[in-house]
């Protein structure tokens, strides 16, 4: 396989998995909000912008992916949301804070493999973001 499909392959698999995550989110909002809340970070007055906001933006972001424009500002941006996540996630979890993750649109209990499998898929977009092709001109003489 060629490191040019591979990229692809992997630029359409990061897409894709924030794709299908926002629109579960987008279905049951006040459900999300519930889960944002949860997390006991945010203050109460801005959960239910955080909770309508972050689905678009992981579907705009996931849309750029899988359609290459913008890809690297897009896997940076998850990038950078995961990694809140996975801070805002694991401080619930050393509090012992009983919560749902809220990734997937399900109730699935949130657990240490919960922050382990959102750091793969940090690296996933990490990994994105520095082998996207860079679209500057050539400056060489």
């Amino acid at each position: 396989m060629t490191r040019k499909l591979a990229f692809l392959i992997l630029r359409v698999a990061v897409g894709g998995l924030f794709v299908y995550a926002a629109l579960t989110k987008l279905g049951a909002l006040d459900a999300f909000a519930e889960e944002i809340a949860n997390y006991r970070v945010l203050p109460a007055i801005t959960v239910s912008v955080f909770a309508a906001a972050l689905p678009g933006v992981e579907l705009l972001a996931g849309v750029l992916l899988i359609v290459g424009r913008w890809t690297r500002p897009a896997a940076l941006l998850l990038t950078l949301l995961l990694g809140v996540f996975v801070a805002a996630l694991s401080q619930a979890l050393l509090r012992g804070i009983n919560l749902s993750c809220g990734c997937f649109g399900g109730a699935e209990l949130a657990t240490w493999g919960t922050v382990a499998r959102d750091g793969v898929i940090a690296l996933a977009t990490a990994a994105v973001a520095l082998l996207a092709p860079s679209k500057r001109p050539d400056r060489s003489p």
